[in-house]
């Protein structure tokens, strides 16, 4: 069996490929020069890869083919599915069944909401049970709410967020918001030094908008655990996701990282 790296107990951010591709082998090409990059893991969109291609061997294949830790991502975007939650956390389970290391489940799973966290009893209830599933099938849940079309949150409102998210029972808590002022990008640097404060799991906070580079390379030196980037850049790119190689050179080159700093306070 392959020899895997993986997305926890690091002690630097885990830089991450995020990409889709329309078959397995333009997953394994895309796997394979993110490896070349140095990327610490690879995370894949499955929402433009055909149903018939989305089997248990099929995501083996691909897996297989490089010695990275894997996370599945499949949402409402999906070519196929669409708005149908149930019918696309088949084939993440799939994936968890194949060997990836971590799946995604939206927070708000099974109950569409503005703010991608919902609150829906009922909803949260299937959350749980699928995360259940997710760790009976070898695999690590991260919950993720995308709100960067929204305006800015406080670090407080930040943390709520994540506390439900880890309430659960997610491995990873993840939320990606908004910085389109100064006022906002300092506080979004205060968020995560809060984040890395108050929690003892994995955390991802991200931001999109004018001071959302700035954000992203500073937040792999304070204690965020995955981060993400792209070897290139293809029609359709978020421009706010840097390169691999420009994250891995701010990690090798700026000689200090919070998470040493808290070693050496205890």
């Amino acid at each position: 069996m392959i020899h895997r790296k993986s997305f926890f107990d690091r002690q630097t951010t885990a830089v991450t490929a995020l990409f889709a591709g329309e078959s397995i082998e333009e997953l394994i090409a895309k796997s394979r020069n993110a490896e070349f990059d140095g990327a610490d893991g690879i995370a894949v969109e499955i929402s433009s890869l055909a149903p018939e291609l989305r089997t248990v061997d099929q995501f083996r294949r691909l897996m297989n083919e490089v010695h990275l830790p894997y996370m599945f991502i499949c949402y409402r975007s999906d070519r196929w599915f669409g708005t149908d939650d149930e019918a696309r956390q088949e084939y993440l389970l799939r994936a968890a069944e194949a060997g990836a290391e971590v799946i995604d489940v939206m927070g708000d799973l099974y109950d569409p909401s503005p703010l991608e966290l919902t609150m829906n009893p009922d909803a949260v209830a299937r959350q749980k049970a699928l995360i259940e599933e997710i760790h009976a099938r070898g695999a690590k849940a991260l919950m993720s709410s995308h709100m960067h079309t929204q305006s800015a949150r406080t670090a407080e409102e930040v943390l709520g967020y994540l506390r439900e998210q880890r309430s659960r029972n997610a491995d990873i808590l993840k939320i990606v918001t908004a910085v389109n002022t100064e006022a906002e990008f300092l506080e979004a640097v205060r968020t995560t030094l809060l984040l890395n404060r108050e929690f003892d799991v994995p955390f991802i906070h991200l931001c999109n908008g004018q001071y959302s580079r700035m954000h992203r390379f500073l937040a792999t030196k304070l204690g965020v655990a995955i981060t993400f980037g792209v070897s290139g850049y293809e029609n359709g790119a978020v421009y706010s996701q840097p390169t691999i190689r420009s994250f891995k050179s701010v990690i090798a080159n700026i000689p200090w990282d919070i998470r040493d700093v808290m070693e050496t306070e205890h």
